[in-house]
């Protein structure tokens, strides 16, 4: 059902960008990332509802990570991603600057019904951005390669992939929640790991057939999308609808929203150098995931390696790789200037 719905969006996706004679990568950004954040959304208002803040807050923040270091580092191996300039000048830094702001909401240890109104916003300014960079764009899709078809027939196709993915991921997320539950996991591991994973597969599924299919900027702008939506407005919907505000762990204050922040930093150096996701640096991206899941194994389990490898991310590997991105950036800037 994931991969069925997955396909029949992304050629909806290229049919409706067709339609509308604009850039596959605005219906990546909006309408396709819209889609496969459904799952994310139902599952943090559910979670909210019930009074489990910690899985509502760290499913966001475990499948903003996992979009970033997995969905792009899968979607790469299959063919280098092909970067926009857009992405890299709007669509990125707004992403970093939505990381950042709810990191800085989340620093009292909690999101009320203020912070969601201010995160909706953002939402709101971050649609009429897209709106305005549509309307000023100068970039027509082919219509002769996708000729166009009925906008009722698209609409139908489209609602009936949404269902699909919807479905999948409710099924997905059920037996994964089962699992965890009987293993004795706490709420915040299990948001971050096991309902992150699984409310991000539409999201992978997605990415990796438009992949396969060469639809590269759909790749790309659905996971930037979903990752601006899920902290824009999942987030500001659930804490601005829960009938208590969202408390924030301490661990995720600590860890997870500073990795969040800085997995959203990577990506403007990273597509800024050649504006392309190259095999080689979505290998890195999976490495990176790797470590990230290895360290929340060890803090699970009580080994005393959590610590160790706590220490040796934050104040090691991430610094040194920001340095060497940032010298890669330097670079980059002076072949082009």
């Amino acid at each position: 059902m994931l991969i069925a719905g997955a396909e029949l969006l992304v050629r909806c996706a290229v049919r409706m960008a067709a339609n509308m004679k604009v850039r596959p990568l605005l219906i990546g950004l909006t309408v396709v990332a819209l889609g496969s954040s459904a799952p994310q959304m139902t599952v943090s208002l559910q979670a909210a509802l019930n009074d489990t803040s910690d899985i509502a807050v760290g499913s966001v923040i475990g499948s903003n990570i996992f979009n970033i270091l997995v969905t792009l580092g899968l979607s790469a191996l299959i063919i280098p991603l092909r970067v926009s300039r857009q992405l890299v000048r709007l669509d990125i830094p707004l992403m970093i600057l939505a990381s950042a702001l709810v990191f800085a909401l989340a620093l009292n240890k909690q999101l009320d019904r203020m912070d969601g109104a201010v995160l909706l916003c953002g939402l709101l300014v971050y649609l009429a951005l897209l709106l305005r960079q549509s309307r000023h764009s100068g970039h027509h899709h082919n219509s002769h390669e996708h000729p166009p078809t009925p906008w009722r027939h698209n609409i139908l196709l489209m609602l009936a992939a949404l269902i699909l993915l919807g479905a999948a991921g409710h099924l997905l997320l059920g037996a994964a929640v089962t699992v965890a539950t009987e293993l004795g996991l706490s709420e915040r591991i299990i948001g971050l790991t096991i309902i992150a994973v699984s409310t991000s597969l539409p999201e992978l599924a997605t990415s990796l057939i438009a992949a396969f299919r060469g639809q590269r900027e759909i790749a790309v702008g659905n996971v930037i999308g979903s990752n601006v939506f899920s902290l824009l407005g999942v987030l500001g919907l659930t804490a601005l609808i829960a009938p208590a505000p969202l408390s924030v762990s301490p661990n995720a204050l600590a860890f997870d929203l500073p990795v969040m922040l800085g997995v959203a930093a990577l990506c403007l150096p990273v597509f800024y150098t050649g504006y392309r996701v190259t095999r080689g640096e979505g290998l890195l991206f999976l490495g990176l995931y790797l470590a990230y899941g290895l360290h929340v194994v060890s803090f699970t389990t009580g080994m005393p390696l959590a610590g160790k490898l706590e220490h040796l991310m934050l104040y090691f590997i991430l610094p040194a790789l920001l340095v060497f991105l940032l010298f890669s950036t330097l670079r980059a800037w002076r072949r082009q200037h």
